[in-house]
């Protein structure tokens, strides 16, 4: 029998608690959990009307998706060091609630900086679901006492890639419906659908353990650690060289205060203990390098170096996403970790190689390969780092190691936004693209270096198990 600690069965519900997984908790799971990609997705088709609106160039629009990145950076971990702490319920309808009150300032800014602000609370907001449904998960294992949690955490998966897909096409709808405004307006009546199952199904959890403290010195620091990191992958500069000395000083001072605190933020003691989570985080950060990588700089040559409309570049990037989407669902009832990093890592180095023999003259097919082959890996990938850490990370602290995975997928996002600019310093052209797919490529191939004599993996998987 899984073991029950104390603090995962003090929680009271009113509703009659079901033999298995209770499967009341998906939809609010799932649809809090999308809230974060939908908004970063939308968002794309709405940069150029707004920038219209407020007479702002691109240099300034572009910070509605930065600030998204940014918050959701941050507030990944520190809400999910919250769940752990005061239950996922709580902060599931915070941060929902949340996400329904930025939909309208967004909607009624008057300013670009208060649209700005408007993006940083969604950011927030949408920090709160997915650790919220990680800690869910791990406790109705420890509740049912049936640990096979594998339809779940898929559903998670394929539920966020979707939305990041018809997203654009989506945003693009409502724009044309009632103006880039509707793409914070559609945040209200979901934020309300999320209130509303969140009240009806999520368990109450009981009181944190006594003498349990915030560790808001040590948050206040992670953010700051973060966002100097972050601003500087943005943009790599020789006179912004004060921006990694503030980050390697705050780190240090972090370290500091997080081994000496009986009640840390981030248990620097535990975590350096459990390498296996540790090598996880480094496989999201190489994983999503590539894959943001390629999703930006091949759509930015398909237009510049091949020539190619706005709306033909996102047709050929169809079979990416649907490479992803099939992949993941096809695969997620079995969880086998190490298959699918190996499998993974290896169709990545070879639709980085690929990218290596297109030109502005290859044609439409080869194009659209390119992106298949790289959508496989991308829907193997995310999902095996996800069952991972489910596995690999302390029960008590889910929220919190699920919130720093996000991180590590941001910061990957935005290491591959820094390359892109790299590679392609004035234009998006064929020796660029090369040039990028040669940095994918040495990723992939570390990727598979720590992954091939990694043995761990293939003991994660328990057999299920009953109560």
């Amino acid at each position: 029998m899984i073991p029950r600690p104390a603090a995962a069965i003090s929680g009271k519900s009113t509703r009659p608690a079901p033999a298995g997984f209770d499967r009341r908790l998906i939809a609010p799971m799932v649809l809090g959990s999308v809230l974060n990609p939908i908004n970063s997705s939308m968002i794309a088709v709405a940069l150029v009307p707004i920038g219209i609106a407020f007479g702002a160039p691109p240099a300034e629009t572009v910070w509605l998706v930065t600030a998204l990145y940014l918050a959701t950076a941050v507030g990944q971990p520190v809400i999910g060091r919250l769940v752990d702490m005061y239950g996922p319920r709580r902060l599931y309808l915070v941060g929902t609630g949340l996400v329904g009150v930025a939909g309208l300032l967004g909607a009624l800014a008057p300013t670009l900086g208060v649209l700005i602000a408007a993006r940083v609370l969604l950011g927030f907001g949408t920090s709160a679901a997915y650790p919220a449904a990680m800690r869910l998960t791990r406790s109705e294992a420890e509740r049912t006492g049936q640990d096979s949690p594998a339809g779940v955490l898929t559903a998670l998966a394929v539920s966020a890639q979707t939305v990041a897909v018809v997203g654009p096409t989506l945003g693009g709808v409502l724009i044309g419906a009632g103006g880039w405004h509707m793409v914070f307006t559609v945040n209200v009546p979901l934020s309300a659908a999320c209130l509303v199952l969140g009240v009806k199904w999520l368990p109450r959890s009981g009181a944190p353990e006594r003498g349990q403290r915030m560790d808001l010195p040590g948050m206040a620091l992670f953010a700051v650690l973060l966002v100097t990191l972050m601003l500087f992958l943005m943009g790599p500069r020789p006179d912004r060289w004060y921006l990694p000395a503030l980050t390697l000083a705050t780190a240090a001072v972090f370290a500091a205060r997080e081994l000496r605190v009986p009640d840390p933020f981030v248990d620097l003691r535990v975590l350096a203990g459990n390498v296996p989570l540790v090598v996880t985080y480094v496989r999201q950060l190489l994983a999503y390098t590539t894959s943001y990588a390629f999703l930006y700089g091949y759509t930015q040559w398909l237009e510049q170096g091949r020539g190619l409309s706005a709306s033909a570049a996102g047709l050929v990037l169809l079979p990416l996403s649907a490479a992803a989407l099939v992949t993941a669902t096809v695969t997620g009832r079995r969880e086998a970790v190490r298959g699918k990093l190996l499998v993974g890592s290896v169709l990545q180095i070879a639709g980085c190689s690929a990218l290596l023999l297109v030109d502005a003259g290859s044609p439409v097919w080869a194009l659209l390969a390119a992106g298949a082959l790289l959508g496989v890996p991308q829907g193997l990938l995310g999902l095996a780092a996800q069952t991972a850490l489910y596995r690999q990370a302390d029960p008590e602290r889910i929220g919190s190691a699920a919130g720093l995975l996000r991180t590590f997928m941001y910061l990957g996002a935005l290491g591959a936004s820094a390359a892109t600019a790299a590679f392609f310093p004035h234009r998006a052209d064929t020796g660029g693209l090369h040039g990028l797919a040669l940095f994918m490529l040495a990723g992939s191939a570390l990727l598979l270096a720590i992954t091939l004599p990694d043995r761990s993996l293939a003991r994660l998987t328990p057999t299920p198990r009953k109560a």
